[in-house]
């Protein structure tokens, strides 16, 4: 991915000293059901979006995360509470308006297969052609610099139904560029990619947002990468109530545990990352350092072990790090003393003692 042209230096004010381009207030979702109760999904919610910031949303299936979004776009109304989008109720605000201010991007696959990446790209300019939908020289420009900012130039004739998943996101992110409006709204567009195609993307929105201006909310699953590189975080929490924050504050308020953690598995603070509670294996002293330490406690961990600092009945050592071969050597049962190759061996030989 390349790099946009630097246009202002790093942000330098907080953003309590910025205006919001939106605003929830006392913000209730959910929806009606036609012989059932309301189902509320989020209360009391305060929130706000600013200029220059890359916003991830994150929260378990069901918690409402596209119903927060449709709400905050003003496709569906709200249960209780007022969004506020450049200080006027959204409710308020004639679709043509709309169009200047909000740009989204969903994650129904485009009806418009058979148009080619150019001409995608450049109905993001329709607020601004008139009733005759012609492009101006502006239209033309922001179009070529949506194409530009999003690396498609090289496809720019290929039709959507050519495009792969992450080629076509782009495209659509291109689209909402195009539009040139100051929020940009996303629902799980990474959803249908792999790794490389989220990271990549979720870099870009981070970039794109930094560099244009603009504010940026996108929600996703993606917890390991939002952490790289989101401004803030909104966690939908299954108390029906949202917090926000920058990343670390929430690690550090234990928030992530509050909003993610299961049965089978915890959030780790230390880390930044999931892993499966300790199922009662044995506990297990783990001497070493580097990379081969934490890859080697990460396969113990995974299989159940509890390491300790303790010493312990079963000790295993990683030797030989400085070399291109690292060992590994198992003290404390029959195999005392013995010498590893992989930890796939050492793993091998500790599930005889569960």
């Amino acid at each position: 991915m390349g790099h946009l042209e630097k246009t202002k230096p790093t942000k330098q004010l907080l953003l309590s000293q910025q205006s919001p381009i939106l605003t929830a207030s006392n913000l209730h979702i959910g929806f009606y059901q036609a012989t059932k109760p309301v189902k509320l999904l989020t209360q009391s919610s305060n929130l706000s979006l600013y200029p220059d910031t890359f916003t991830c949303l994150l929260g378990p299936n069901g918690s409402g995360k596209s119903t927060l979004i449709r709400t905050l776009a003003g496709l569906q109304k709200s249960l209780e509470g007022e969004v506020k989008l450049a200080d006027i109720p959204i409710n308020k605000i004639p679709l043509k308006r709309k169009a200047f201010l909000l740009g989204m991007v969903l994650t129904e696959r485009p009806a418009t297969a058979n148009l080619t990446v150019e001409e995608l790209v450049a109905m993001g300019r329709y607020p601004y052609t008139g009733f005759m939908g012609r492009l101006s020289e502006e239209d033309i420009e922001k179009t070529e610099e949506a194409i530009n900012l999003t690396q498609l130039s090289y496809l720019r004739k290929k039709k959507i139904w050519q495009l792969s998943d992450g080629e076509r996101q782009k495209a659509m992110i291109a689209r909402a560029l195009a539009q040139d409006t100051p929020l940009i709204i996303l629902d799980e567009p990474t959803a249908h990619l792999d790794l490389n195609n989220r990271v990549e993307l979720m870099y870009l929105l981070k970039e794109l947002s930094h560099q244009l201006n603009k504010a940026v909310l996108l929600s996703t699953h993606d917890l390991d990468i939002a952490l790289q590189c989101a401004d803030k975080f909104w966690l939908m929490q299954p108390c029906k109530k949202i917090v926000d924050g920058i990343p670390e504050d929430l690690v550090l308020k234990g928030e992530f545990e509050n909003t993610f953690n299961g049965k089978k598995f915890k959030f780790e603070p230390e880390t930044g990352s999931f892993k499966l509670i300790d199922n009662g294996n044995m506990p297990i002293q783990l001497k070493g350092n580097g990379i081969s330490y934490y890859w080697t406690k990460h396969a113990l961990e995974r299989n159940g072990y509890k390491i300790s600092d303790e010493n312990c009945t079963c000790l295993i050592e990683i030797i030989n790090q400085s070399s291109s071969k690292t060992q590994w050597k198992l003290h404390g049962h029959s195999q005392h003393d013995k010498t590893f190759n992989t930890i796939e061996e050492v793993l091998v030989i500790l599930s005889n003692y569960k």
